[in-house]
């Protein structure tokens, strides 16, 4: 043993080795968190709570209590947030509390047991729209340019993988020429960073074959699938398109077309669609990366469809 103990080539001074022993266990907890987007809402939600309650220091979270965390619900309430917001910022200080319970460092979770705002039903917020309009929607854009072609190809791929904005701005070249078992997929880097491969739709690939022969980067599997574009031409980096030029693509090519939807409504088309053609529920479920079936029964609305109604089954 006591060979292995050597000064030498050592990468922390004596110093930093005893400033990292000391290092409370909420800072801890908050270098630990791995996803930037996780990291990021966290952060904000701590910064909200420590500014209504003065905390200074971290070791003032220890003092913490439940009539502490109801008051900052209240003010949360009384800022007119969403029920969402609220109970994802109260799920960011329930994450810090668990974990210095599991140090030792707090007796219980003060966060557990505060009641929680009751969720919104999303349902017709994010309205899917009819077949007519999809199909309207693909045959929009102006495909003898190149950024036609591009737009194209980017409406194909939300309204036949069911994809979010942001999973569709991290597609690299090389997601896009996945196979499993002899099917090219997509592999999509979804919420979380969980991963998820997805059949391509024929009709998708297609089009996305078309947009990167006119675009000559099919072979840079590393770049970004689908590129900001300027007067028809991609701009020299590799820079990916945007959120938010997702986001006004969309709406553009609807407004068009007579309505006004935002990219989430080609997901929520793409899983209604798939539901009403009898898709199994547990199998979407998977294929829009839901953690939690409830959120795709969202878009089931077999149940609902008048024509289905006992109304119509009543003979005489």
């Amino acid at each position: 043993m006591t060979n292995l103990i050597t000064t030498n080539n050592r990468a922390l001074t004596a110093k930093e080795f005893q400033g990292l022993a000391d290092v409370p266990p909420e800072v801890e907890w908050f270098a630990n968190l791995g996803n930037k987007a996780t990291r990021r809402a966290y952060e904000n939600a701590l910064k909200d709570f420590m500014n209504f309650t003065g905390i200074q220091n971290p070791g003032e979270f220890r003092i913490v209590t439940r009539a502490h965390i109801i008051a900052w619900r209240d003010d949360l309430l009384s800022r007119s947030l969403s029920s969402m917001s609220i109970r994802h910022r109260l799920s960011a200080l329930s994450s810090l509390f668990e974990y210095l319970c599991d140090k030792n460092t707090v007796t219980h979770n003060p966060v557990k047991g505060v009641k929680r705002p009751a969720v919104e039903s999303y349902e017709g917020k994010t309205p899917a729209i009819g077949d007519h309009q999809a199909r309207g929607l693909l045959d929009a854009p102006d495909t003898s340019s190149l950024k036609g072609k591009r737009d194209r190809a980017i409406l194909a791929t939300l309204l036949y993988h069911a994809l979010r904005r942001d999973e569709l701005c991290r597609l690299k070249v090389k997601d896009f020429k996945q196979e499993r078992r002899g099917v090219p997929h997509i592999k999509i880097s979804g919420k979380g960073g969980k991963t998820r491969y997805v059949p391509l739709h024929p009709a998708a690939s297609g089009l996305i074959h078309d947009y990167l022969d006119a675009a000559g980067h099919g072979l840079e599997d590393t770049g970004a699938l689908f590129r900001s574009a300027s007067n028809n031409r991609i701009k020299g980096s590799q820079k990916p398109i945007t959120p938010d030029g997702i986001y006004k693509l969309v709406q553009k090519y609807s407004k068009m077309l007579g309505f006004k939807i935002g990219a989430h409504s080609l997901r929520a088309t793409a899983a209604t669609n798939a539901l009403d053609h009898q898709a199994d529920i547990a199998k979407v479920q998977e294929w829009l990366g839901h953690a939690n079936i409830a959120t795709t029964r969202i878009y089931d609305h077999r149940r609902t469809r008048p024509e289905d109604s006992p109304t119509f089954k009543v003979v005489y």
